[in-house]
């Protein structure tokens, strides 16, 4: 194996890892804020924007003591500053919203996984920008994840949904949110890095969401559970798990990204279900898996896409 072989296997296993991490916290923290949201009296709006100012003023200051003035360079080119601000309120505020209310109007555990088709919508997304049709194996991930969402929102039944029209539409609406977060920002990571990126969306996301809803407009109840619940969304569930996953886009491909993260979905759903003892039938869990195979499949095709490259690449080398 060459050198340089060796180093994108690191590099790989980095990025791996990453966003192991951040989607495991994120998973946690979507259990929290159900936590929160059903026996404690919060708002999602509220978790929302408090979680977003703390979060970006923290990483700017973190930002600002690693790369000093840089940090304001952003604003000073034309483009990046107009992609920042999409970013901040159209990518890390809807991306929050959308989730925190589809747990609100449901549970952690379906809105981790409908936000989890957020892959196959990249895949028809990369499709349709290439003008091509699916392939067989995009289009039977296609079918999984069509049938996984019908199985998990109605439970196999034609007449009637076993989650609410609220949560269903914020579900879906989430996972349109985290494709477009996943796609978006890849060359303001590139030129900023992950720090200065995230730190501004969430800055830029809470102060746009302030006018919408002001962060001292609070509801709920105040008890020494809740509150290590808001500091572990916010410190472990926010900066950190934000962090890492756009952190690992420098080393691995944005759909390897979206398609690794699923451990999101399966830690949301074994906590609700052992914590808050949210019901997941049969029918559900089947949706889920179907959802989840999705992932797989699509992580297959990604797979022996990056193999017969890299048997391309090795080939030449070796004949040169």
């Amino acid at each position: 194996m060459s050198s340089s072989s060796a180093v994108l296997i690191n590099s790989r296993k980095k990025g791996i890892i990453l966003v192991l991490i951040g989607a495991i916290l994120w998973g946690v923290s979507g259990t929290v804020a159900q936590f929160l949201f059903q026996h404690q009296g919060f708002s999602p709006e509220w978790l929302v924007v408090i979680r977003l100012l703390i979060s970006g003023t923290l990483l700017l200051g973190i930002a600002y003591k690693r790369e000093k003035h840089r940090i304001w360079g952003i604003w000073r080119v034309k483009h990046d500053a107009f992609s920042i601000i999409l970013f901040g309120i159209l990518g890390m505020l809807a991306v929050q919203y959308t989730f925190f209310a589809a747990i609100h109007h449901g549970n952690a555990a379906t809105a981790t996984v409908l936000q989890y088709l957020a892959p196959v919508l990249i895949m028809c997304y990369s499709a349709f920008r290439a003008k091509r049709m699916p392939t067989l194996i995009e289009g039977i991930a296609l079918i999984f994840a069509i049938s996984g969402t019908f199985l998990l929102v109605t439970r196999g039944s034609l007449h009637t949904l076993s989650i609410s029209g609220l949560a269903l539409f914020w579900g879906l609406t989430s996972a349109v949110a985290l494709a477009y977060y996943t796609l978006q920002p890849l060359k303001l990571l590139a030129n900023w890095g992950s720090t200065i990126v995230v730190g501004w969306g969430m800055l830029i996301g809470g102060i746009f969401f302030s006018f919408i809803h002001p962060p001292w407009d609070f509801v709920g109840e105040w008890t020494l559970p809740s509150v290590f619940a808001v500091i572990f969304i916010v410190a472990f569930g926010t900066i950190i798990a934000f962090y890492c996953y756009l952190e690992s886009l420098k080393y691995i491909s944005a759909s390897d990204t979206s398609l690794l993260a699923c451990a999101e979905p399966l830690t949301a759903a074994f906590l609700a279900i052992v914590w808050l003892h949210v019901t997941f039938g049969f029918a559900e869990w089947l949706g889920t898996i179907c959802i989840l195979s999705t992932i797989a499949l699509l992580s297959v095709k990604k797979e022996k896409s990056t193999l017969m490259v890299s048997e391309k690449v090795e080939y030449k080398v070796n004949q040169s």
